[in-house]
């Protein structure tokens, strides 16, 4: 007979302990990073409870198998309230997988690379900003690996949203109805460039003489004809006490106009219940949220891997659930042995529907992999999960450089009090010739200035 020292009943007291503590630590058997940066791969931190649902469930569940109304009892505490919900009421299944062992697997090469190269030589300044020992902006890769800090994991993910130097992503989104229709389409080129933290466009880690930027970002509607041609571009300082500047292209007025910045929760499109504050679950200045505090940690389920095929040429992922069949994407997700979940409550907007919101993130890599919003009586709001995955399926991939593509490949943002979903997927390419970009010097040019909004408004 093997008597295991670690079953679940171990390491949920140990976390729960913590919990009621106050003092978390990345880790249960050993310190999460050192491991991490010996083996790149976290199994000496953890119990093998933890390193597989097999383990964690005694056998009920297993890679292969869906998790639906009548088993998600098992893992109700794997997942935020609102995806249990999505799955006792609205048919939401999700797909369960092998847990991806190599860090390297879950996020851009260049990006975990200059984060192992850089550990230790982030802090912050006296305004609250990320600087390097030298008081330098931030050179590259997560400045906290494994924290436990919530301000530190927050501001971590607002330095680098999707983890590359530049990106251009081909979005298709669908918003759905309460009966299961969807009630509208559109498609759209969101970029991003990062003028510091740079691990892989030269040069790097600074634009010369942009230091005072965080980022360029700006999307283009594409379809349909009513909101073809219009445009954001949002300028982000690197002072995280200030706002970025907002500017509007108007395909009717053909013209430029600036909008305030700190109304961040509004839709950006008749019908959908995507917010700017949402984007990468850290969509503003960090230090315009406060009150950061980690309220839990434990395992969870997340859509790391697997969530990616190029058997379909535009990538299109297939849907089930809801009324029709149409209200979410087939998910795959996976055990993680220890995430965080940081609540944060919108300091610097006094109009904010929003009172606080909840985002988990997994201690190896500090991606955020749910997102759930409260308004102002405490109530639940809105939850915003991500898919990622390495582009590479084991028969098709593409490529970033030398290595395969990592990104996120769609997302859902629900609206608990509503009952709509919105849900975006990245594709191939739009139907007006938009592609998938990476680490492409054009994407500046082609999509992040003024003179790029009003050619393409024409």
């Amino acid at each position: 007979m093997h008597i295991r020292r670690y079953d679940r009943t171990y390491s949920r007291r140990h976390f729960l302990g913590q919990a009621a503590r106050g003092a978390f630590s990345a880790g249960l058997l050993a310190p999460l990073w050192p491991v991490l940066a010996a083996a790149g791969d976290a199994a000496a931190a953890y119990p093998e409870e933890l390193r597989s649902i097999e383990a964690y469930t005694g056998g009920k569940l297993a890679a292969g198998q869906d998790i639906t109304a009548d088993n998600v009892d098992l893992v109700r505490d794997l997942l935020d309230p609102v995806q249990v919900r999505q799955i006792r009421e609205m048919g939401r299944r999700l797909r369960l997988a092998p847990v991806t062992s190599d860090i390297m697997r879950l996020g851009p090469w260049d990006y975990l690379e200059a984060t192992f190269r850089n550990k230790g030589k982030a802090r912050f300044d006296a305004d609250g900003n990320i600087v390097t020992d030298e008081g330098r902006p931030w050179s590259g890769g997560h400045p906290f690996p494994a924290s436990t800090d919530g301000l530190q994991a927050f501001a971590g993910q607002t330095l680098s949203w999707g983890r590359h130097d530049a990106s251009v992503y081909a979005i298709r989104e669908c918003d759905i109805g309460v009966g299961g229709a969807v009630d509208y389409r559109y498609e759209a080129a969101w970029a991003e460039m990062s003028p510091v933290a740079r691990v892989t466009m030269d040069p790097r880690p600074y634009l010369p003489g942009q230091e005072d930027k965080l980022r360029y970002q700006a999307i283009f509607f594409t379809a349909p004809d009513d909101v073809r041609g219009g445009s954001f571009l949002n300028v982000w300082p690197y002072d995280q006490r200030k706002f970025p500047d907002l500017f509007g292209y108007v395909p009717s007025f053909k013209r430029i106009r600036r909008y305030p910045t700190n109304q961040r929760f509004e839709p950006m499109l008749p019908g959908s219940d995507l917010y700017l504050s949402d984007a990468w679950a850290a969509g503003d200045p960090y230090l315009t949220w406060g009150n950061y505090r980690v309220v839990g940690t434990g395992p969870a389920l997340a859509a790391l891997s697997g969530n990616w095929s190029g058997q379909h040429a535009n990538w299109e992922k297939p849907t089930h659930g809801g009324p029709r069949g149409l209200t979410f994407y087939d998910t795959v997700v996976e055990l993680v042995p220890q995430a965080i979940t940081v609540e944060a409550e919108p300091v610097m907007f006094p109009r904010a529907p929003v009172s606080k919101k909840q985002v988990r993130f997994d201690l190896r890599t500090m991606l955020p992999i749910t997102m759930v919003s409260y308004d102002r009586r405490g109530q639940l709001f809105r939850s915003f999960d991500g898919a990622y995955s390495l582009y590479d399926d084991g028969k098709d991939r593409v490529m970033d450089g030398a290595r395969p593509y990592w990104s996120w490949t769609h997302v859902h943002a629900f609206n608990v009090q509503t009952g709509r979903m919105t849900r975006i997927e990245q594709v191939a390419r739009l139907s007006g010739g938009d592609v998938m970009r990476v680490n492409d010097p054009e994407i500046y040019d082609l999509y992040l200035t003024q003179g790029a909004m009003q050619r393409r408004g024409r």
